[in-house]
């Protein structure tokens, strides 16, 4: 199996986490923030990967500790499930409709953490996510992952359905990327040896 298990706790956050990148889309998702639970939820399911993910954190304040340490801990995880990146396909894309959105991301598992942002939300707030969130949760997540990510909106006005496309897509990408490419599954996919 490659997958990750991790606990991080700081004064703002509990977190717990488990993943799978070669699960089938369960999930178990608790992070005080409902918003965030349905895009993780969907996250799991269309990436293909078992993901569990419980979190307390200081919501009373607002939701961005949470959100953006969910991405921490979620880019640890797939960092450590990945280990030395033997065998993986490295590259993936996908361009997604949601309604009138179309939201295309493109990753690269190339040891560089990078986030190249490129949403127009027109609405602060989906319930009371704040939508700006979206963003810092991405940062986190391509950092701690060490990937390099673009997310471009091609189209959309309707904020849940850019920010629900783009956390979609971005699955789909690493589902893709994540895979292993049974003509190379010893080979890093890099000409220097390592990602």
């Amino acid at each position: 199996m490659r997958g990750a298990e991790l606990a991080r706790r700081t004064a703002e956050t509990d977190i717990r986490l488990s993943l799978d990148l070669d699960g089938v889309g369960r999930s178990e998702i608790d992070t005080g923030c409902g918003f965030l639970d349905h895009m993780l939820t969907l996250f799991a399911r269309h990436g293909r990967f078992d993901l569990n993910i419980s979190c307390k954190g200081d919501t009373y304040v607002d939701g961005h500790h949470t959100v953006e340490d969910v991405g921490i801990c979620l880019g640890d995880a797939f960092a450590q499930a990945l280990g030395e990146k033997r065998g993986i396909v490295r590259y993936g894309s996908c361009t997604l409709p949601m309604d009138e959105a179309l939201i295309l991301t493109a990753v690269d598992i190339s040891g560089r953490g990078m986030l190249c942002y490129g949403l127009d939300i027109p609405a602060q707030k989906v319930g009371d996510f704040d939508t700006e969130l979206a963003k810092e949760f991405l940062i986190a997540f391509a950092r701690r992952s060490d990937m390099t990510i673009h997310v471009r909106q091609l189209a959309g006005e309707n904020s849940h359905h850019i920010i629900e496309g783009m956390f979609k897509s971005l699955a789909r990408s690493l589902g893709a990327a994540v895979a292993i490419d049974p003509r190379f599954s010893q080979e890093i996919p890099s000409t220097k040896g390592v990602l």
